[in-house]
């Protein structure tokens, strides 16, 4: 999944941007206080999109 997208969803499931790290950007889930990096690549294996949207705990992009 392309970066700029699963940002966007990370940011309508009602997370926030937090920091940027060396390589990573760190988001919050202000309605949970769970907090999880995402990593600056352009492309973001659906893995990582999986286990980072269960850190979250927000739904999963790609669940269909």
């Amino acid at each position: 999944m392309k970066r700029n997208d699963f940002i966007r969803h990370i940011q309508q499931q009602g997370c926030v941007f937090l920091r940027e790290g060396a390589k990573h950007s760190v988001f919050f889930n202000v309605k949970n206080n769970r907090a999880s990096t995402v990593p600056r690549h352009n492309e973001i294996n659906s893995f990582l999109v999986k286990k980072i949207c269960k850190d979250l705990d927000i739904i999963n992009p790609n669940k269909k």
